[in-house]
C-alpha cells in the first residue's frame, strides 16, 4: 500500500534552510503547499506547473521561487510514468523557513533586509536571465555545503533576489490566495488530478463537480475563489498550454493537435488560442 502524504507538507521548528534533491522517474505530482518559501531548479524533465492562479510549463533550466504556503504542483508529463519510456526527472530545491529565525528577524539588525525580502516573496516567480545563471552556479553543490557555509551560500543566493529586474518575472495576480486547509487541499488535489487526466475529452460541470462531492453552484464558488478562472477558463488554459508544447516539440498539423488536446472545433481552439498568447497557433510554431 502506497503512502498518503498530507496536502499540508510539516516542517522542522528548528531550520532555516532545506536542501533537496529531487531524482526519479516524475517529480511528485500531488497538490501540496508548506510553510517555507521554496526556490527550485528544473535539471532533468518536463511538464506543467500549477502555481495558484498561474498555469504553465516547465523544463530543464528552469527556475522558480514560492512563497510560503501557496499551494503548487509539477506535474510530469504523461510520458513520464509509462516505464517503457525509461524516462526521469531530477530537480534540486532550497526550503527557507523565515519563520524558523522568530523574532531575530525584527530584533537583530542584520536581519532587517532579510525581514523586508520575506515580505517580498508574497507569490511564484521564474528566475531568468543573468539571476538564474548567478544562482544556478550557488546552487551548483550546494548539498556538500553545511554549517555557516551551508548559511553563507544561503544567503548569498538570497542577495541576488532583485525585485525591480525584469529577471524576476511574476507568474501569479497579486494578492495570491494561499494556505488551504487539509480538507480544501486534498479536495482541491483531486478535482485537479481529474481535470489533468481528462481535460484532453470534453468534461462537464456536473461530472467534475461530483469529483469534489459537490452542489454544481458550490463547486463553481469553490474553484473560482482557489484559481481565479471559471472552470471552463482553467480547463481552456491548460489544454492551450500544451498545445503551444506540441506546436514546437512535434510535426503534428494544427487540426490535429486542436482536436487532440480538447477542442471540438478548429474555429474554436484558433479563437482560443490567439485571446490567452496573442499569436496564432501558426505564428507560434514559428518560434521554434
Amino acid at each position: 500500500m502506497s503512502k498518503v502524504i498530507s496536502f499540508q507538507i510539516p516542517k522542522s521548528e528548528k531550520t532555516f534552510i532545506q536542501f533537496q534533491e529531487d531524482r526519479g522517474k516524475y517529480f511528485y505530482n500531488k497538490l501540496h503547499q508548506h510553510p517555507q518559501a521554496q526556490l527550485t531548479l528544473i535539471i532533468e524533465g518536463r511538464g506543467q506547473f500549477l502555481v495558484g492562479d498561474y498555469v504553465g510549463r516547465f523544463g530543464p533550466g528552469d527556475m522558480y521561487l514560492l512563497g510560503e504556503s501557496i499551494p503548487h504542483v509539477f506535474r510530469s508529463d504523461g510520458e513520464y510514468f509509462r516505464e517503457e519510456r525509461g524516462l526521469t526527472v531530477a530537480g534540486n530545491t532550497i526550503f527557507f523557513d523565515f519563520q524558523a529565525l522568530g523574532t531575530a528577524l525584527e530584533e537583530v539588525e542584520e536581519f532587517h533586509e532579510l525581514a523586508k525580502l520575506s515580505e517580498k516573496i508574497t507569490g511564484s516567480f521564474q528566475l531568468q536571465g543573468e539571476m538564474r545563471d548567478k544562482i544556478a552556479t550557488l546552487l551548483s553543490g550546494f548539498g556538500a555545503f553545511t554549517g555557516i557555509s551551508k548559511l553563507h551560500q544561503s544567503l548569498a543566493i538570497l542577495s541576488l533576489l532583485d525585485f525591480n529586474s525584469t529577471d524576476l518575472k511574476a507568474l501569479n495576480q497579486i494578492p495570491v490566495l494561499r494556505t488551504m486547509s487539509e480538507r480544501e487541499g486534498r479536495r482541491m488535489d483531486h478535482v485537479m488530478r481529474f481535470i489533468l487526466d481528462n481535460c484532453a475529452r470534453h468534461i462537464s460541470l456536473e461530472e467534475v463537480a461530483e469529483q469534489a462531492y459537490m452542489s454544481k453552484e458550490a463547486f463553481c464558488r469553490f474553484f473560482k475563489l482557489r484559481t481565479r478562472r471559471t472552470f471552463t477558463q482553467y480547463v481552456q488554459q491548460l489544454r492551450i498550454t500544451e498545445a503551444k508544447k506540441l506546436l514546437l516539440e512535434t510535426d503534428k498539423s494544427i487540426s490535429e493537435i486542436s482536436f487532440e488536446v480538447g477542442f471540438q472545433t478548429l474555429s474554436h481552439f484558433n479563437k482560443s488560442f490567439k485571446l490567452l498568447t496573442e499569436m496564432t497557433p501558426k505564428d507560434w510554431r514559428k518560434l521554434e
